[in-house]
């Protein structure tokens, strides 16, 4: 499918895709800098725009989320008005079910079992996530939790105290300190932390902060094995994106100071070993933070302009892959970087679009790779669960 679309789309935006193949070549010339990084960002943008329709329901999610939190632009609110019913219906199934002896134990399993095996990194989470108990479902309500948040919802959920109450007795402090969860699941780590804060549930940020130290030492940097030293990255970049609630305000450059040092002092290293995505990620802390003008974000922006592949409009996974569902999260973020308009826009509040599902629940749910939509009474859940966990 991604083939396709892109083949129709080179046809389509082939003038912008030719403006981009020139910028590329003759980058050193070019007068603005500045407009050249943002007719890089326009040519992903066109790609995206273009295939939304053809994306699956998280990838549409995200990205309209994102473009929303740096334009307003009221076009990606079918979309995100479209996840805030999905929100709903999810929490209140789940909330419902924690009446249920055992429920919140047969979720996590199906949430472990049904965890994508694709790669190494996430045979070794599924591993761990074993090991945990309730957690592998505890961090899936966390995140449906403070999205709702994010969308003015959270008080229509109903009785959605008992999901808060639920997720405070979990071993949230166990969890997020130990050396092996943080290792491989750094960026999650950092999430974790800031989103029981921000929803009262419990602060450990300095006590993530303290675990991430003991596993990432400073003086033990430079002896980093590439995995775990694009883990530590990514685990810092959430850090401060978390803080921001994923692109809605500004953060203070003094209580990140720290990872802005580090990502200053290893720029070097960043551009030779990072992915894409944990680039454009490093860059945003810069930008979050009001840093726009430091050199690092001028780097970055070049390296992700000049991946662009101009016959395509995107930029392509490290083995070549130009499968769009899968290079949604890298292409977006790097658009954000360099598009970036400097404004931010919060929520959006939903609290006077998107009702609660109350009474009997029936939730449509998708299983993967068959397209069989499935209802399901309030008292059952859907076997895999329809939508990952995903920032």
């Amino acid at each position: 499918m991604a083939e396709g679309i892109l083949h129709r789309l080179a046809a389509r935006h082939w003038p912008m895709l030719l403006l981009l193949a020139w910028l590329a070549g003759c980058a050193h010339e070019a007068s603005s800098p500045n407009d050249e990084h943002r007719a890089a960002g326009q040519a992903i943008q066109a790609v995206y725009e273009a295939a939304l329709p053809e994306l699956p329901a998280d990838k549409q999610r995200h990205y309209a989320q994102r473009l929303y939190r740096i334009s307003g632009d009221t076009r990606y609110l079918g979309l995100i008005e479209a996840h805030g019913r999905r929100l709903l219906a999810q929490l209140e199934r789940d909330i419902a079910g924690l009446e249920q002896p055992g429920y919140a134990s047969s979720r996590a399993q199906e949430i472990v079992a049904n965890y994508p095996r694709r790669t190494a990194k996430q045979r070794a989470r599924q591993a761990m996530l074993a090991e945990w108990g309730e957690i592998a479902f505890g961090r899936q309500l966390l995140f449906r939790l403070i999205q709702a948040d994010y969308y003015g919802l959270l008080e229509a959920v109903p009785d959605h105290e008992r999901a808060l109450d639920y997720l405070a007795g979990l071993a949230w402090q166990r969890f997020l300190t130990d050396p092996e969860v943080v290792r491989l699941y750094t960026a999650q780590v950092a999430n974790q932390a800031w989103f029981l804060y921000q929803l009262g549930v419990v602060d450990l940020r300095q006590e993530m902060h303290g675990a991430f130290l003991a596993v990432f030492p400073g003086e033990s940097v430079a002896e980093l094995e590439d995995a775990d030293y694009r883990n530590r990255l990514y685990g810092m970049t959430h850090i401060v994106i978390a803080d921001s609630r994923y692109y809605q305000r500004w953060v203070s450059a003094e209580r990140h100071a720290w990872i802005l040092e580090a990502f200053s002092a290893e720029i070097e290293r960043i551009l030779d070993e990072a992915t894409a995505d944990i680039q454009a990620e490093i860059a945003l802390s810069f930008l979050l933070t009001g840093r726009e003008k430091h050199p690092v974000v001028a780097r970055i922006r070049q390296r992700l302009a000049e991946a662009i592949d101009p016959a395509t409009g995107i930029i392509h996974s490290p083995k070549g892959e130009t499968d769009l569902a899968r290079g949604e999260h890298r292409n977006v973020l790097a658009l954000m970087v360099l598009n970036w308009p400097g404004r931010l826009h919060p929520g959006p509040d939903l609290s006077a679009r998107v009702r609660p599902v109350t009474g009997t629940l029936r939730l449509p749910c998708v299983h993967a790779g068959t397209g069989l939509a499935v209802s399901l009474a309030r008292s059952r859940w859907c076997p895999p669960f329809a939508e990952p966990v995903s920032t």
